[in-house]
């Protein structure tokens, strides 16, 4: 399935393909902080329909992950990352994508409780 996706002020736009059956919500400061559910899909999976200049990066604690977001209107709708393995990968803050019912995606919390 393909979605489309968006900070607040689209800015940052993107679509990703893949098929969504379910998001972690992490427990480190900065996602707690900000709130976002993420999928992870490979990075190929992710394409940007706006200039990958659009997005700002932040980096934080081993600087292992990339939070992109928006420096306009603050919304991070996705990082990249590499996993354990090699592979190039990238956490899709669900909440950024349109026409998604949040209540019917399945929520598995980084210490491995389920909602």
């Amino acid at each position: 399935m393909n979605y489309q996706g968006s900070c607040h002020c689209g800015h940052i736009k993107f679509e990703v393909e893949g098929t969504l059956t379910g998001a972690m919500s992490c427990n480190c400061s900065f996602c707690q902080r900000k709130g976002s559910l993420m999928w992870f899909v490979p990075r190929e999976s992710l394409s940007l329909l706006t200039p990958e200049s659009n997005a700002s990066t932040y980096e934080f604690n081993k600087h292992v992950i990339k939070h992109q977001f928006c420096a306009i209107c603050g919304i991070h709708p996705y990082g990249e990352a590499t996993d354990p393995k090699g592979n190039r990968m990238a956490a899709i803050n669900i909440r950024c994508l349109e026409g998604i019912d949040l209540e019917s995606v399945p929520v598995t919390h980084y210490d491995g409780r389920s909602r």
